[in-house]
């Protein structure tokens, strides 16, 4: 005896409806927990509880008035209020087993022809029989099959219980729907054709009823539409037709796609959020006799009596199986009203759809900026704008069909991960087991060593199979940052997964395990097949970078970015206030379409403000670069190499036939973006804060002091970044006659050549001599004899934004090979955080819950934060391992308990027993570019 299938929960049922639609969110809220002892003066405890919200895009938005205890249960509530409000039917009588749902099936087509019936409801069947019922002649009362399965989403209910292959095939629901119709009382079908009809003549008062329900159509409509063709080197083009008074609409699509008559055209589920009544149209394949289709032919890939040629393209975006050529188009009846809706379809809307089945571009569709945001790399609750990285995974499973993705929260003691909790060791080893993951970003000094949580991801394929899976060592002091940190990881590694499906399948690299990830490759290239052949047509994103060539002047006309970006026109007064790493910085934009002859521009995507976070990754490398050298409200402009076509029509409305016809080679992008405003870094308020002068310009002090009491003539800034410490050096009185910086960001040393250059003019205008300086592009771990053996060396707040492997990396070779006679060497001092962080007075949503968990770094970027005795471990091992003695400092606090809030080490070279010459001063080499340079008349080597 067949099993019967559960009732769906109400989840399912709203995902039945409206799919992709269907958005959930859930807020963590806190209260109360019952039993507190009235008479004793405790805390009072409290737990988190969710309350569950559900958005219909342009139909309904709800939120649970209680809360729950279980996230789950709170998107069900939701989806449950949902049902209600909108009215939808009890799953209760649905069938569970595939003959009850036969009998039903049979049941419901009859009713549908019925007199009794159809005038009077509101069912969207009703739009298309009034509408035949116009014509005259053998098509009087005839509507298409696949127009039950366009306006019936309980047939294909019935269909899939049926068999649960019919969620993937329109030609096998036909099938089910011709062979049920044989079987209605009042009904009958072709037996050459796909026409279903009443048998009985309809009463005059019915037809007369059904004309008066119908207004028609007065003039003819002119509906715009997408061909998308079979063949996937023929492109998707705009197409129309028209639609006219006495003719069913699927007249004009069956002219476009050649098939024989309305009733050879079948349709799809609706697809994309633009709309409830968007699909694909297509012809039925060849099928010599209609009456095959009683013989489930349609199960027979390659039969001869049925050419079955799949569509690929609109297969993956459908979710379904489409046969041949498919038009793309908005037109139907909906329950809400019964008179044709149309709405055209273009281009733009086509490839929209498509991008927005990609981790980034739901992101881009989500914040309205396809050509210039992109996937952030990191997550930050106070920063992160648009849905969140968990309804963005969310998302993509939906739109790929996948099962929802499994989320797990382990809440972990982080007693052993505290940093400062554990005694250094004798043995230095790999620095990067100290760090202990996640947990000391997210760590806390605390005597009750609060718990933290791990997040693990499993995301299963429409069958239930696991096909990845990702755990991490990663602790979080919140289990929201941990599901949402986890999240984004999964959707960063499905991002760089669609970014190479340019590659040949037998090339493609699917690991089974790396970086926390295991993969199931079977299934995961059998759930993804049809993504191989839909994007392996593709160019693989935009991923072509062009480095610049040698070096260049602040005199030149223009200022050149990374990936082969020019910048232009600067427009503006200087106003001081530049964007930072970390900093929130709004911006307006408009991206243009220019021909290289100059002769036409065509304006694609504009945006009046945009919010993101400088160094997050949120946007395009160029924009970034472009953005960092602007102050606020200045101005520019710079020409940068075409985005992928897929891109550009995605982001065009209006112009997407003609961008279709242009060659491009023959254009550029053009941007046009202007700075509105920037929110400093968080770290960066912090310090301010609780400290005047700012813990910044305090390093800056202790750097010139120790300047002058050397009397050094020569400075190199180790990761020097945008040059803030060189630039502020310019406005003390020091000893120095050269000053240089190195960093590997070719963006921030492009910011730090700007703010040098107008800092020496204006020094250059009061005083006869100013300091030579050079800017070099390259790593600090690759020697460069040109800054061998200076005076004094800085790394200001640099290391912990490395890996702590990579800062013990550093720090050899610098005393080994560079031999600065001082290094000066500072980093957060994680202990102090707590002051900072109750002193930096946030925003609400920024405001920290108290005892949930060990303090934050103070930023995002930062790799690792030590305590005192990390810190001088570290030093003392380096220095005693390169002849140099080393002392500690620190500015910020009074250097009690818990230390300074910025701890320095100054590293100081021991005299030599002999003096000789070390082979480093002859050592030849010279790696480093130079990026730029200010010349010293009286003094300048290189």
């Amino acid at each position: 005896m067949p099993t019967a299938t559960p009732a769906p929960t109400p989840k399912a049922v709203i995902h039945q409806r409206y799919g992709a639609k269907a958005v959930y969110r859930v807020e963590e809220v806190r209260e109360a927990v019952d039993g507190a002892c009235p008479g004793l003066a405790l805390p009072q405890s409290t737990r988190s509880v969710y309350r569950g919200h559900l958005d219909l895009a342009g139909v309904l938005s709800v939120a649970t008035p209680g809360t729950f205890v279980r996230k789950k249960d709170a998107e069900q509530a939701a989806a449950q209020m949902a049902i209600d409000k909108l009215g939808i039917p009890s799953t209760a009588n649905i069938p569970s087993t595939p003959e009850e749902a036969w009998e039903e099936l049979i049941a419901r087509i009859s009713y549908f022809f019925a007199d009794e019936n159809f005038p009077t409801s509101s069912h969207p069947l009703v739009g298309h029989l009034s509408v035949t019922l116009r014509r005259t002649g053998d098509l009087l009362g005839r509507i298409p099959i696949s127009a039950i399965v366009a306006c019936d989403v309980k047939v294909h209910t019935l269909c899939k219980i049926i068999d649960p292959k019919a969620e993937f095939d329109p030609l096998l629901v036909l099938s089910m729907i011709y062979n049920a119709a044989k079987q209605c009382t009042g009904v009958s079908v072709s037996n050459s054709n796909f026409w279903i009809q009443s048998q009985r003549p309809y009463f005059p008062e019915a037809v007369d009823l059904a004309l008066q329900h119908w207004s028609g159509i007065s003039d003819p409509i002119r509906v715009e539409a997408v061909l998308v063709p079979c063949v996937m080197e023929d492109e998707p083009k705009a197409v129309s037709f028209n639609l006219s008074e006495n003719e069913h609409y699927m007249v004009g699509i069956a002219s476009k796609l050649s098939a024989i008559d309305s009733s050879h055209v079948l349709v799809s589920r609706t697809v994309g959020k633009t709309s409830s009544e968007i699909r694909f149209y297509f012809p039925a394949p060849n099928v010599q006799l209609v009456s095959d289709l009683s013989n489930n032919v349609v199960g027979c890939r390659g039969d001869g009596n049925i050419n079955r040629v799949i569509n690929k393209r609109a297969s993956y975006i459908s979710g379904q199986t489409i046969y041949g050529d498919a038009i793309l188009a908005n037109v139907g009846y909906t329950r809400r009203d019964s008179e044709l809706q149309t709405e055209n379809v273009t281009l733009c809307t086509y490839y929209r759809i498509l991008l927005g089945k990609l981790p980034d571009g739901i992101y881009k569709i989500s914040k309205d900026s396809i050509l210039v945001a992109e996937l952030p790399c990191v997550y930050s609750r106070t920063s992160w704008k648009g849905p969140s990285p968990r309804d963005l995974l969310c998302s993509f499973c939906r739109l790929q069909r996948l099962s929802e993705p499994h989320f797990t929260v382990n809440r972990v003691s982080a007693s052993c991960n505290v940093p400062g909790s554990a005694v250094c060791s004798e043995e230095m080893g790999s620095l990067k087991t100290a760090r202990q993951s996640q947990c000391t970003k997210d760590g806390r000094i605390d005597k009750e060593t609060p718990d933290v949580f791990k997040c693990f991801v499993k995301i299963f394929s429409k069958k239930r199979e696991l096909l990845l899976e990702y755990s991490t060592d990663d602790n979080w002091s919140k289990e929201s940052d941990a599901i949402q940190n986890s999240a984004l990881k999964v959707l960063i590694w499905f991002n760089h997964y669609f970014k190479q499906l340019n590659t040949h399948v037998e090339k493609l690299y699917l690991p089974k395990s790396t970086d926390g990830f295991t993969i199931y490759p079977n299934i995961f290239l059998q759930e993804f097949a049809m993504c191989l052949s839909v994007y392996g047509e593709s160019s693989g994103g935009d991923s072509r970078t062009c480095s610049a060539d040698g070096p260049f002047s602040m005199d030149t006309s223009h200022q050149q970015l990374e990936n082969s970006a020019f910048f232009t026109d600067i427009d503006g007064q200087d106003s001081g206030v530049f964007p930072s790493h970390g900093s929130l910085t709004c911006i307006s934009y408009s991206v243009y379409l220019l021909m290289k002859d100059k002769r036409k521009k065509y304006l694609l995507e504009v945006n009046n403000e945009f919010e993101f976070e400088i160094g997050a990754g949120a946007v395009r490398n160029q924009l970034e670069s472009c953005i960092t050298q602007l102050s606020v409200d200045q101005s520019a402009r710079f020409v940068d190499e075409l985005s992928d076509r897929d891109l550009i029509l995605a982001a065009a409305s209006e112009l997407s036939p003609d961008l279709s016809k242009i060659s491009r080679d023959s254009c550029v992008l053009e941007f046009s973006v202007k700075v509105l405003q920037v929110t400093e870094p968080m770290e960066d308020r912090m310090e301010k804060a609780l400290f005047s002068p700012p813990l910044s310009k305090q390093r800056v002090e202790f750097a010139v002091r120790h300047i002058n009491q050397l009397h050094a003539t020569t400075l190199v800034d180790f990761g020097c970044g945008s040059g803030s410490l060189l630039d502020s050096l310019l406005e003390h009185p020091t000893t120095l006659e050269k000053i240089v910086g190195v960093d590997i960001s070719r963006k921030g040393l492009t910011r730090a050549a700007k703010s040098l250059h107008q800092k020496l003019i204006k020094k250059l205008l009061t005083q006869s001599s100013v300091p030579a300086a050079v800017l070099y592009h390259g790593s600090v771990t690759d020697f460069d004899s040109r800054i061998y053996g200076f005076d004094i060396g800085t790394c200001l707040e640099v290391i912990e934004h490395v890996e702590e492997d990579e800062a013990s990396l550093f720090g050899s070779v610098v005393l080994s090979s560079f031999c600065p006679a001082v290094l000066i060497v500072s980093t957060p001092n994680y202990e102090y955080n707590p002051i900072l962080q109750r002193s930096a007075m946030p925003s609400k949503e920024e405001e920290p819950e108290e005892n949930t968990g060990p303090c934050k770094f103070r930023n995002h970027d930062h790799k690792f934060e030590w305590t005192r005795a990390q810190f001088q471990h570290w030093a003392t091992g380096l220095a005693a391992s390169h002849s140099y003695s080393v002392e500690f400092s620190g500015v910020g606090g009074s250097g009690e308990e818990p230390g300074y809030a910025s701890q320095i080490a100054v590293f100081r070279r021991m005299t030599r027993d002999q003096e000789e010459s070390s082979p480093k001063e002859d050592d030849p080499r010279q790696p480093y570019e130079v990026l730029w340079e200010w010349a010293n008349a009286s003094m300048m080597s290189n």
